[in-house]
């Protein structure tokens, strides 16, 4: 089980690490060659046991962004605390800028709204209306613009596009819920330590804007539910006000669901009455419409009701307006 551990980090130090955090490689290329750490984390159940997982569980319960020895000693002193918060922890990305590519598909739904993710940790992703927007071409020339109708946001959502920007407007939210298995709570300490520790060293203005919007939602707390979105979607969607349509999002939730599992999951929310916005991996869904070649195709597939709208960075860093001919990437 021990060398299971150490191929592991091996392989995050090698291949996932470098090039976005020359701290996580030094922690992870450690842990790979430190036998008593190995035997350590091998207490953590292997589903539990992923380097960004452990690395943020130790940053939340205190751990210094300092070299391999400190953060070594950290652990080993706190080493049953690691274990227990690894065991029950899953990774989160509740990254808000998820909502950059997707705003230009939300402008394209009457309103009010009614919006409920699947997924939603925290519910950063559900706070369109709350955020500043602003798509640059990739020369760093501003091309749009948009603030919320009480002006600019604390949380500004900086993504690059440099094909065409279909008609944009803040979309009118008036209501807002979310199902998790483990939902968090945006304004209790840990929960925010542990979204925060989420952000790999070196990614700058990560943990700015999530504590940003952290504090948004925790001003304006969604309806939150713990629960498997098979067994509690249609309850949360009864609870939807009349006179707003319903919008279901899955912004990058459906890979983590067995395809079993997505299927049912995916034909339940088409068979309510309700538009679905997601952002997938172009091999994960049979549903687009037109077709794309996943092989060929750059980034996520952004798509409403499974129409294709564009093509995306699956954390919103980029997009491309591609409505009207995705099945070609050039």
């Amino acid at each position: 089980m021990t060398d299971a551990v150490r191929q592991r980090f091996l392989r995050f130090a090698r291949e996932e690490a470098p090039g976005r955090s020359e701290l996580y490689v030094e922690w992870a290329s450690g842990v790979a060659g430190d036998p008593e750490m190995q035997s350590l984390l091998a207490r953590i159940p292997e589903t539990r046991r992923q380097p960004p997982l452990v690395f943020a569980v130790t940053r939340m319960l205190g751990a210094a962004l300092a070299d391999y020895p400190l953060w070594r000693a950290f652990v080993l002193a706190h080493a049953d605390e690691v274990v227990a918060e690894c065991s029950r922890r899953q990774l989160q990305t509740n990254e808000p800028l998820r909502l950059a590519p997707l705003l230009p598909v939300l402008s394209e739904i009457a309103g009010p709204i009614a919006l409920l993710e699947v997924g939603a940790a925290a519910g950063l992703c559900l706070y369109p209306d709350r955020y500043s927007y602003r798509f640059s071409g990739s020369n760093g020339s501003l091309r749009a613009a948009l603030d919320p109708v009480d002006g600019p946001s604390p949380v500004v959502l900086e993504s690059i596009t440099d094909g065409p920007i279909p008609g944009l407007r803040m979309p009118e939210v008036v209501w807002r819920a979310g199902i998790d298995l483990a939902p968090l709570d945006a304004g209790d300490d840990r929960d925010r330590r542990w979204l925060r520790g989420l952000v790999w060293p070196g990614e700058e203005g990560r943990e700015e804007r999530i504590a940003a919007a952290l504090d948004i939602a925790a001003s304006e707390p969604a309806l939150l539910v713990a629960g498997d979105a098979r067994d509690r979607l249609h309850v949360l969607a009864a609870e939807a006000p009349t006179g707003a349509t319903l919008v279901i999002t899955t912004p990058g939730v459906l890979i983590h669901i067995p395809r079993a599992d997505r299927l049912a999951l995916v034909g339940q929310i088409r068979r309510l009455r309700a538009r679905w916005v997601t952002i997938d991996p172009p091999g994960l869904l049979d549903v687009w419409e037109p077709a794309v070649d996943a092989e060929s195709w750059p980034g996520f597939v952004v798509a409403l009701d499974g129409a294709v709208r564009a093509s995306a960075d699956p954390l919103g860093r980029w997009w491309e307006w591609r409505a009207g001919d995705p099945a070609d990437p050039s």
